[in-house]
């Protein structure tokens, strides 16, 4: 199965509090943060609510 490798580049202060629950159930606390996913639905929808914060490559 292909990963994800999902970093986070902006900072979730001052987001909405659904956006900042988002970035934690990924797993990203800080900038530069980075986490490994399985590519499937429930991941890319949730990369999908904070694509504004995150940068997504394939492993």
């Amino acid at each position: 199965m292909s990963k994800l490798k999902i970093k986070q580049v902006k900072s979730g202060i001052g987001r909405k509090p659904l956006q900042r629950k988002t970035l934690r159930a990924l797993g990203l606390r800080k900038i530069s943060a980075e986490r490994l996913h399985d590519d499937n639905a429930v991941i890319r929808g949730m990369v999908d609510k904070v694509k504004h914060l995150v940068e997504v490559s394939a492993e």
